[in-house]
């Protein structure tokens, strides 16, 4: 079996169980994109229909990485860390990073391994931009990988992304101590970029049921629970928001829907 990059057919890694559905192609799907398989598309009908126009909650998420991205690269950030990135698909890290810094370092980290067979034929001719294969969870492994260590230099602050993908992880694997370990490896100056799933008590509560029954995985929180990973960051204005609401490109709705509040996050520095 293959996948269509935009350069060619790439064939399929070896070892991936096109019977299991992926965090990532799922995302893909909702997004509506073509690297995934039909049980990951089933997943995403699913749980895109437990909230209206649920595929919204996903586009905001990602318009919302093109807004931090753009402020981060304004604001001078040459090198960046894409955790948990999933799939390649329009506008990702480095085509907004380097459109206002044409240098701008990026590495992007997934756990799917077609990630990595994509991302890599993608990113093929972009010597600022790689993709590795590596579990979150594991920040060692990531921050000392030698693909990594070729683009990003540790004496100089990092764009540290982790969009959508804290909310992967369980209470008892301690997502706000892993949150801690990776700030604790980037220099002052550095941000942290971060977006996750909103707990609305029994508004969320069935999808929340659902990703744990279809994934394994997506944990729904406060705002307040959210704003504890940014402890002891200077938060950039306007804050924990809901995605939306992140400096908008242009105008919102007059009254927010689940479907807006569904993810929320913010960027804070490290001084």
């Amino acid at each position: 079996m293959t996948i269509r990059t935009s350069r060619r057919w790439t064939p399929l890694p070896k070892g991936i169980e096109v019977s299991i559905p992926s965090v990532a192609r799922v995302y893909d799907a909702i997004l509506g994109g073509k690297d995934n398989f039909p049980v990951d598309r089933a997943i995403a009908e699913q749980l895109v229909a437990f909230v209206p126009d649920g595929r919204e909650a996903a586009i905001y998420n990602r318009a919302v990485l093109g807004r931090g991205v753009r402020y981060l690269a304004e604001r001078g950030i040459r090198q960046f860390i894409d955790l948990g990135s999933g799939l390649p698909t329009a506008r990702n890290t480095h085509q907004v990073a380097q459109e206002i810094l044409p240098e701008a370092r990026v590495v992007y980290v997934d756990n799917d391994p077609i990630v990595l067979a994509h991302g890599r034929a993608l990113l093929a001719e972009n010597q600022y931009t790689t993709v590795i294969t590596a579990d979150v969870r594991e920040p060692e492994e990531i921050l000392s990988h030698p693909d990594l260590r070729s683009l990003i230099g540790f004496d100089q602050p990092v764009g540290l992304l982790m969009l959508g993908i804290i909310h992967h992880l369980n209470d008892e694997e301690d997502p706000g101590g892993l949150v801690t370990r990776y700030r604790n490896a980037v220099a002052a100056g550095s941000y942290l970029f971060l977006t996750h799933f909103v707990d609305h008590g029994a508004q969320t509560d069935d999808l929340q049921k659902a990703l744990l029954a279809d994934l394994g995985t997506g944990r729904f929180r406060t705002l307040e629970e959210i704003t504890a990973y940014f402890d002891g960051l200077e938060l950039v204005e306007p804050g924990v928001v809901y995605n939306p609401l992140w400096r908008p490109d242009g105008p919102l709705p007059e009254t927010l829907r689940i479907t807006e509040k569904m993810i929320g996050g913010g960027i804070g520095r490290k001084s």
